[in-house]
């Protein structure tokens, strides 16, 4: 295992899915582990510190970040985000508005509260889960990719900036990951199309994920920054 030595971590959307499996991992590895979610006593073990954070609510995101903006977070992974899939012509501007709220403009904010105490300390890790669908295109999807290729970009910009105080910035990029919410979009018919065009002949699994992004957040990760690593099976190289 990659021990992260007692590191105070963040994970946001961490109640289930790719976050569940990537909060789970950390905590394994010795951190000390926050999540966030939008229910309000949701079923998950009592080894996270939970906040019941509404991302697309303004008051709900100022209080979470004065809160961990004096939590002394090391490790932060932004993984919360929603998707609506629709026609361009077809996209509602609120809807819009709230897939990039989301997915991108809260957890740039997040990054804002958390950096201060990563520079004091020398160290820090921030991983953005971004997505394939922010290095493709596909019809129905230009909400949530311009989120996911900003996301992105701003990985990019921050890693930059930030690097001489030890802190290293990746995005990682899922392609088709066996959860819930996959489920929920593509159902069983979509899932098997998709399986189809996959090299490995398979979706992916949370803790696949949860490994890489360990890893990155890891002692062991002393050099890579910058990156946008995607995980899917050779879906969207092969």
């Amino acid at each position: 295992m990659n021990k992260t030595e007692a590191k105070n971590a963040l994970v946001t959307g961490g109640t289930r899915g790719i976050g569940h499996a990537i909060a789970s991992r950390l905590s394994a590895s010795g951190a000390k582990v926050h999540i966030t979610g939008r229910r309000k006593n949701p079923d998950i073990s009592s080894e996270f510190i939970y906040h019941q954070v509404d991302f697309t609510d303004e008051s709900s995101v100022k209080r979470f970040l004065e809160y961990i903006a004096g939590s002394k977070i090391e490790i932060l992974v932004n993984n919360a985000g929603i998707n609506i899939i629709d026609d361009f012509c077809d996209i509602k501007i609120p809807d819009f508005d709230a897939i990039q709220k989301v997915n991108l403009s809260t957890p740039f904010q997040i990054c804002q509260a958390v950096i201060p105490n990563m520079k004091y300390n020398n160290w820090g890790r921030i991983i953005n889960i971004a997505s394939i669908w922010g290095c493709l295109g596909k019809r129905g999807r230009a909400a949530y990719s311009a989120s996911k290729f900003g996301i992105d970009g701003m990985t990019a910009s921050l890693a930059a900036e930030v690097a001489k105080y030890g802190i290293l910035v990746n995005s990682v990029s899922p392609g088709f990951i066996y959860t819930d919410l996959t489920r929920e979009i593509l159902g069983e018919h979509g899932m098997k199309e998709v399986t189809e065009q996959i090299p490995m002949g398979r979706l992916g699994q949370p803790h696949e994920i949860a490994e890489l992004v360990s890893w990155l957040v890891s002692m062991e990760n002393s050099y890579i920054s910058g990156q946008n690593i995607i995980i899917d099976g050779g879906f969207t190289r092969v």
